[in-house]
């Protein structure tokens, strides 16, 4: 009975650990962006040694690579929230949404994007396909206002359509060159959108 109360405190006590040093991780890269973060940091603020570290999470790569997850996760929820009723109203509310949501969160939206792996290792798929998957919000809204396109022709816009807006933002968020104001920067990205669906046909060009 006694090794399996302290078999479950151990348990319990691995489990504070891994969250304290991810909720460490998380803060540092919010605060400082990626480049900031060093295990030896992370170690000494969650009281446990480098060793443990890696004993939690495989290596340094799966620290940033759980809060990268939980990133995305994060992102996709505040874009799934979108009303869909009007299709065209959500393109404008997803870029919206990601303008809001980089805004609050840029230094871990940039982690995401930044990471590079140690060795030269591939990116996890999972966090790839959750990436794509988040993408791929801006599908069905184009399904409809563009019912004689192909699945080849909307993926591609909505990639193209998503990293555009994430471009803009990202570089209009840039506190190294000159940053844009919010309101400016929502309507440039307006714009963009106005510029871009009128191409399509989906708006009418404004003069």
């Amino acid at each position: 009975m006694n090794n399996v109360k302290e078999e479950s405190l151990r348990d319990q006590k691995k489990v504070r650990r891994r969250l304290l040093i991810l909720e460490i991780a998380r803060t540092i890269i919010s605060s400082k962006g990626l480049r900031s973060l060093k295990v030896r940091d992370v170690a000494e603020a969650a009281g446990c040694s480098v060793g443990s570290v890696y004993n939690e999470f495989g290596d340094f790569d799966g620290v940033i690579l759980t809060v990268n997850r939980e990133t995305v996760q994060a992102l996709t929820s505040r874009l799934s929230g979108v009303p869909a009723e009007d299709p065209v109203g959500q393109l404008y509310g997803l870029a919206e949404a990601y303008l809001e949501f980089f805004a609050e969160h840029a230094n871990l939206l940039r982690s995401l994007f930044e990471h590079r792996m140690e060795d030269d290792r591939p990116y996890p798929d999972d966090i790839l396909q959750m990436v794509m998957d988040a993408f791929a919000l801006m599908h069905p809204p184009l399904v409809r206002l563009l019912p004689d396109a192909d699945d080849v022709k909307i993926a591609l816009l909505s990639r193209t359509l998503f990293s555009a807006v994430h471009g803009i933002i990202s570089l209009g968020l840039e506190e190294r060159m000159v940053a844009v104001p919010p309101q400016l920067l929502r309507q440039q990205v307006e714009q963009f959108l106005d510029a871009h669906l009128a191409g399509l046909g989906i708006l009418p060009l404004r003069r």
